[in-house]
């Protein structure tokens, strides 16, 4: 059932190239704000996959849960019980409070590079 029902969205999601042809630009991108996504097919193979900016943020955040996860698991499977205290740590690498509060903030995200 669930195969049969993702196979019609699947189908319903294909917009043939031609259609930005014939001047449907608009309309495609009011069909990605509403369906979520669009699968452009250029000569009946996938050229491209357009996706609205709400299911972007949900996939990019999903990606990145992944992979903290995926970080969180390795560690665990590497702890060896060894734990240092942060006072000690900034001891180790010469860094004061006062440099913390004066650094700015990092971008957080996730680098595929």
């Amino acid at each position: 059932m669930f195969n049969a029902i993702a196979s019609a969205e699947m189908l319903d999601a294909l917009v043939p190239i031609s259609r930005f042809n014939k001047g449907e630009a608009s309309k495609i991108i009011d069909e990605v704000q509403h369906d979520g996504y669009k699968i452009v097919v250029k000569n009946n193979v996938p050229a491209c996959v357009m996706v609205s900016p709400e299911r972007y943020k949900k996939i990019m955040e999903t990606v990145e849960n992944e992979y903290l996860l995926s970080l969180a698991l390795q560690r665990l499977n590497n702890d060896k019980g060894v734990r240092r205290s942060t006072e000690d740590v900034m001891n180790e690498l010469g860094i004061t409070q006062a440099d913390l509060d004066a650094a700015p903030e990092p971008e957080i995200g996730v680098d595929f590079e």
